[in-house]
């Protein structure tokens, strides 16, 4: 039988709505009933529209007990009906706080809010106190323990992170907000926090010692998003006319240690409109995070592949910021390999979950790291159009013109063109940004990269030197000491290769030899 197709919940973040109203609806409610039966205090982080509120939501609903929603989903006939929990429902997601007294007339907002929808009234004047007080009253007006549950407790953080100052109030006014629930044990069934970020719980959670982090949890890692089943049982409908392969190039990917998924507003997205484009990118291009890298002379070929121990993926805070925790948990790169050389010690192989992530993400770097963002656009359309017309002479000409084309200036101002691998990020990212099949060998070694470009039927080995730190002509050289050509060679395209050398000194692009074999 044929399944019908049905309305696509883009942007539904209500579990009621997506029920009721005859949406698709991927069930996680199996993960939610182990959840529940295991343990009383989580925190998930999960980057911006991945269905962290629909879950929370989800989760407000089973615990008020509305049965008709869940008949046919997995927890259905696991879960006690007759019970009903009070839930105290917090979110950060709407407005934007700047000062202490917005985040303060916020929080006394929701306060209010679930007072009275669950038909209490709190008397202490201070924030804190009030929290306090309204977790007890409503285990004590119904005669059962409390469910809390808090969507996007980072974001007055987040809004401010690039005022340290300020950013720093805001995580006083939330700590004396959370520090609430650690003395309110007795009074609670479940408490759940989701974010995008994980702040230190010694600078935030003030003491909440037992709140289980599964951000890195295996069995977790799609509770959040679509994984590749998902797609093909639920979305089934959707597909035809769709390249499913490429589906699976521009979207999967996002990893936690468990099965990887998709992130669903790329994908209803691309249900609706039939048309492949960076649709989750384009929501909110990392700003920050952009000049975060560059202010840090980030070395854009290891973006691709980056190698980072658990201490820096699993916190981050005000006054620290790791460029690789930010990229990370904002979900511009994810976990590809996990390694433990020595017992207890991990490392963390990070890059790119997929092709939307991959080219946007270098096609924002390069508005950075040159001077022009509209002319860095038409260079990457005349680099397509000179790879598939195989025009090696004219590749060379545009990277010269490129080069020289960046304004005195500008070098001056910018101390990232003053870091070793500078040059190299900027080519690389280049064809990156145009989202070409590109494998690094060696991305350790700041201002040199060996690059391999598959497309068009032809190969491209590439290797980057800076003249200041090698003798000139050694990068094509290189290349054939080393013969990195003879493992292509058992394809039967042509290989092309391609030394590029630049001078840190002279602020140019110096030689650009080609060799086809």
């Amino acid at each position: 039988m044929t399944q019908a197709r049905r309305k696509l919940p883009i942007g539904i973040q209500t579990f009621a709505e997506i029920i009721g109203e005859g949406h698709y609806y991927v069930d996680k409610t199996g993960l939610a009933h182990r959840l529940i039966e295991q343990g009383k205090y989580y925190f998930l982080s999960r980057p911006r529209r991945f269905g962290k509120s629909l879950f929370l939501d989800t989760l407000k609903e089973l615990f008020e007990g509305n049965e008709p929603l869940f008949r046919g989903l997995d927890i259905h006939p696991h879960w006690d009906w007759t019970v009903r929990h009070p839930v105290i429902a917090i979110s950060f997601g709407g407005g934007v706080f700047q000062t202490r007294a917005d985040l303060d007339e916020k929080i006394r907002e929701l306060l209010d809010d679930n007072q009275r929808r669950l038909g209490v009234v709190c008397e202490h004047p201070s924030l804190s106190g009030c929290f306090a007080e309204l977790i007890r009253q409503a285990h004590t007006h119904t005669g059962q323990p409390a469910v809390i549950l808090i969507d996007e407790y980072d974001k007055p953080i987040l809004d401010n992170i690039t005022d340290p100052d300020t950013a720093l109030v805001m995580r006083e006014g939330l700590k004396n907000l959370y520090s609430v629930i650690k003395d309110a044990d007795a009074h609670l069934r479940f408490v759940f926090l989701t974010g995008v970020s994980k702040f230190s719980k010694f600078s935030l959670f003030s003491g909440l010692n037992n709140l289980e982090d599964i951000t890195l949890d295996p069995a977790y890692s799609a509770l959040c998003g679509y994984t590749d089943a998902d797609v093909d049982r639920v979305f089934a409908p959707e597909l035809d006319g769709l390249d499913r392969a490429e589906i699976r190039r521009w979207y999967n990917g996002y990893n936690w240690l468990g099965e990887a998924v998709y992130n669903p507003f790329d994908l209803l997205l691309l249900f609706q409109e039939r048309q492949f484009r960076p649709w989750w990118f384009e929501t909110g291009t990392p700003t920050f995070l952009v000049k975060l890298l560059a202010r840090h002379g980030f070395f854009t070929p290891d973006l691709a592949r980056l190698r980072t121990g658990l201490e820096i993926l699993s916190t981050f805070d005000v006054e620290r910021i790791a460029p690789e925790a930010l990229l990370f948990q904002t979900g511009y790169l994810t976990i590809h390999k996990a390694e433990e050389p020595l017992l207890g010690h991990w490392i963390y192989t990070l890059g790119y979950p997929n092709h939307e992530v991959a080219s946007s993400l270098n096609a924002a770097l390069l508005s950075e790291y040159t001077d022009d963002p509209s002319r860095s656009f038409a260079h990457r359309l005349r680099l397509l159009d000179l790879l598939l017309a195989n025009d090696l002479d004219g590749l060379k000409d545009l990277f010269h013109a490129f080069f020289a084309s960046i304004p005195s200036d500008w070098y001056r101002n910018n101390p990232i063109a003053r870091y070793e691998g500078y040059y190299a990020s900027v080519f690389y990212s280049y064809f990156a940004a145009v989202g070409l099949d590109i494998t690094l060998e060696d991305a350790t070694h700041q201002g040199r990269i060996d690059m391999t470009v598959r497309f068009n039927d032809q190969v491209y080995l590439f290797e980057f030197k800076v003249v200041e730190l090698a003798p000139e002509g050694r990068a094509l050289q290189q290349i054939k000491d080393r013969g990195y050509a003879e493992k292509y060679r058992a394809e039967g395209q042509p290989i092309h290769l391609i030394g590029v050398e630049f001078s840190r000194e002279g602020r140019s692009l110096v030689a650009f030899e080609v060799e086809t074999l």
